[in-house]
């Protein structure tokens, strides 16, 4: 009876970490399965790791920026890429240490090994055969490679080795303009790499806002970057003791080099090993699209009492996501209604500066054929902005014409990623225009923006 469960949870990333959390409250015995590391993606290979870098680039650019401030010896400044790496690896241990004390407290069973899931009933963890009532796969997702010639030449990277560096390369390629190639693109800018992006796409950030993506690429260009749109990448070769990528870019051949290429194309799901010869056909059949499981509004799979979340899954690949949905799963296992609302995720992007956006955009409304008003405030004009020297910014605010209801809103400026969820609140609520209009706002502050779009 002791390897019987009420729920097992097959990765410990935020979304099974979260769901654990949550199954435990409601007095489920729950285990969780981890092969690697407490945490998963986001915390060991993803969100943390990048952000962390990220922050510690922001500082240098700043840093370098100081003599305008009256600090001086800005001529001494360096990356200690060894240093930083201790420093980012000090943080994962603190993180992860505390994500176990938090389970173990909850009263989840931790299990390390590698997850094989035999029926809707058993799931196979080394030669330990486990009995429960119900399985959630929470396994993630892994970075994709473009199945190009080259691809597999030493220096052809992904994130997982980017986030390992012990040095700053003096050039980099990054093929794919999404949220990870931009954000990679920022962090090694500003340690004094150059930088050239290759996106297949006609813009960069193609998902955001047309606007968004237009001044990022403003921004990071005036900044040294070397963006390419429309280009579509057939090949890398090794040439000398760098790497050429070889692309087409309006019908003509060019090429870029770089001491290191980075593979940021998306990432697919991590399913390898769940399903052997040993797992129940009606599991092998479990529905799928494109690899990723697919999965009701309860988050459970085509196979009554297996329910999947996160990455590994058709939804959207966001650890706030996964999280939310992991929450939810636990909720529909004991019986309840869903806890948290799905219907506005925001989305972030960590460059400098932080781009946030939750909700209808004016591009979407122009394609459903929705009729919008739009609110925006140049941050230039914000004080706080303006006295740490950030780079141009707004705030757009999407709302119905009839009754100024919120409906979405895009903000690219500092602290755009910790304001967006005042957004996500007063959509889900229904605000209006006027309702966050008449707030005070302290000054001087990042969030008087806020107030001065929707008072306009």
């Amino acid at each position: 009876m002791e390897n019987k469960y009420d729920l097992i949870i097959i990765g410990a990333g935020p979304g099974g970490a979260d769901a654990a959390e949550e199954a435990a409250k409601y007095g489920l015995k729950t285990a969780i399965i981890e092969k690697s590391h407490i945490g998963g993606t986001c915390l060991n290979r993803g969100c943390i790791p990048t952000k962390t870098i990220l922050h510690t680039a922001g500082i240098y650019r700043e840093a370098k920026a100081g003599k305008e401030l009256g600090i001086s010896g800005q001529s001494q400044l360096c990356i200690d890429a060894a240093a930083l790496q201790d420093h980012k690896n000090q943080i994962l241990e603190n993180l992860q240490a505390g994500l176990t004390f938090t389970l173990e407290r909850a009263g989840v069973e931790i299990i390390k090994g590698a997850a094989v899931i035999i029926d809707r009933h058993h799931v196979k963890v080394d030669s330990a055969v486990l009995e429960t009532e119900n399985i959630l796969i929470a396994s993630g997702s892994v970075p994709s490679v473009l199945p190009i010639e080259g691809s597999q030449l030493p220096g052809v990277v992904t994130s997982d080795e980017m986030l390992s560096l012990t040095h700053v390369p003096e050039s980099l390629v990054i093929i794919g303009g999404g949220v990870i190639g931009m954000e990679f693109a920022a962090i090694y800018e500003s340690f004094g790499c150059h930088v050239t992006v290759i996106e297949s796409l006609k813009r960069v950030l193609c998902n955001f806002d047309k606007e968004i993506s237009r001044n990022l690429s403003m921004i990071l260009g005036k900044r040294g970057v070397d963006i390419h749109t429309n280009a579509k990448v057939t090949g890398i070769s090794q040439a000398g003791n760098v790497l050429r990528c070889a692309y087409e870019e309006e019908g003509q051949s060019c090429q870029a080099e770089g001491e290191l290429i980075l593979m940021a194309t998306g990432r697919r799901p991590c399913t390898e090993g769940l399903f052997t010869d040993e797992t129940d056909p009606e599991v092998r059949a479990m529905n799928l699209a494109k690899g990723r499981i697919i999965t009701d509004s309860r988050q459970e799979t085509s196979v009554p009492g297996i329910y999947a979340i996160g990455d590994v899954t058709d939804g959207i690949q966001l650890a706030h996501a996964a999280s939310a949905e992991g929450k939810n799963a636990a909720a529909a296992i004991a019986g309840k209604k869903p806890v948290i609302s799905m219907d506005y995720v925001p989305f972030c992007v960590y460059t400098d500066p932080e781009i946030a956006s939750v909700g209808m955009t004016s591009d979407s409304a122009k394609e459903a054929g929705k009729k919008v008003i739009t609110r925006k405030y140049p941050m230039s004009g914000n004080g706080k902005s303006v006295l740490t020297m950030q780079d141009r910014g707004f705030i757009k605010i999407i709302a119905d014409p009839q009754t100024e209801k919120i409906l979405g809103a895009q903000l690219m400026c500092a602290r755009a990623t910790d304001m967006i969820t005042q957004f996500s609140q007063a959509i889900e609520a229904g605000l209006c225009l006027c309702d966050i209009a008449k707030i005070i706002y302290p000054h001087p502050t990042f969030c008087e923006g806020i107030g001065k779009a929707a008072g306009k």
